[in-house]
């Protein structure tokens, strides 16, 4: 391959890689913008990452969700598939979004008025025998990184009083998390790019 050959094959495949990274950065923050409104009530699990920085791991209120609510288990299944879940959700009285329902694969119907759907995954080996048993969905949203210093102190603060996270959903369920919230005060939001 010649030189001029070779150097055009180089610039296509970085801008095939550019137009890559920018479809995803595009997708989540038309998710940020335009996706529906959630507020999750959270409690921290651990403040800090050595690569990254400080953050807070949050265990939300959808963060197990009990069998019972899962209407499509097949008869006789007792433990779970590598497989998508969608939980619906419906706004609280404390203003804070509780899981009414949940499907494996996809819901029957579309969430209604006053109600959201988030999609998450769930891994295999989860037991559906007992209906007070509960599984553990991952949505992608269990980590907000904070601006460095911050998390230790924002963890203690959560021990003490509600914090909730405000996620933004997609139409097909995808959630992202906009905002990191101390009552009805947004301590940090999530920029758009």
């Amino acid at each position: 391959m010649t030189g001029k050959k070779l150097i055009i094959s180089a610039l296509v495949l970085a801008l095939v890689q550019i137009g890559f990274l920018s479809w995803i950065i595009a997708g989540r923050a038309a998710i940020l913008r335009n996706g529906r409104e959630v507020l999750l009530k959270v409690e921290p699990v651990d403040p800090r990452d050595l690569l990254r920085g400080d953050y807070t791991s949050l265990n939300n209120n959808i963060s197990r969700i009990p069998v019972k609510l899962i209407a499509n288990i097949p008869q006789g299944k007792f433990t779970s598939d590598d497989r998508s879940i969608v939980v619906r959700l419906k706004k609280g009285a404390e203003g804070y979004w509780q899981p009414t329902a949940a499907w494996f694969g996809k819901a029957p119907s579309p969430a209604g008025e006053g109600e959201a759907d988030i999609a998450g995954h769930v891994a295999e080996g989860w037991g559906l025998r007992d209906p007070e048993a509960t599984v553990a969905p991952d949505y992608g949203i269990d980590r907000f990184y904070l601006p460095e210093g911050e998390g230790v102190a924002i963890q203690d603060d959560m021990r003490v009083r509600p914090f909730g996270i405000k996620l933004a959903l997609a139409p097909d369920g995808t959630a992202q998390i906009k905002a990191l919230m101390d009552g009805d005060k947004t301590l940090f939001e999530e920029p758009l790019y």
